[in-house]
């Protein structure tokens, strides 16, 4: 499966965005979706996952309030709403898929990447 990554760019704190992600090449709810993000000097990180059907979905503790997963497997497109948005969630974000349900959180469990987008928020 091939995923792209839209809807990054520069917001002030409190804005918000949405981030996209369409995915092409085989039925998107065969897949797990994750989305991850890397600040500069900083590891890969976990943000959010959303099951197969839509009907589960987790978070990481930074952003769980201020986040929203979402997909709608009619158009193969994984979404992000991101409020209330800080500083601190300055970021590259990426997408990814996975043919498997459990350890949601790590990167390594997912086969399939976007190529990214570029978040950031200015204070």
């Amino acid at each position: 499966v091939q995923l792209q990554a839209s809807g990054g760019g520069l917001v002030q704190a409190g804005g918000s965005l949405r981030l996209s992600c369409a995915a092409s090449g085989r039925p998107a709810n065969n897949y797990f979706m994750g989305w991850f993000r890397q600040a500069p000097g900083k590891e890969r990180e976990f943000v959010a996952a959303i099951s197969g059907s839509g009907g589960t979905t987790y978070y990481a503790d930074s952003v769980k309030g201020r986040f929203a997963i979402s997909r709608d497997n009619a158009k193969s497109t994984v979404y992000l709403q991101m409020n209330s948005l800080k500083p601190e969630d300055t970021a590259v974000y990426y997408c990814a898929a996975s043919r498997y349900t459990f350890s949601y959180s790590n990167c390594n469990m997912y086969a399939y990447w976007g190529q990214g987008t570029q978040v950031t928020v200015s204070s």
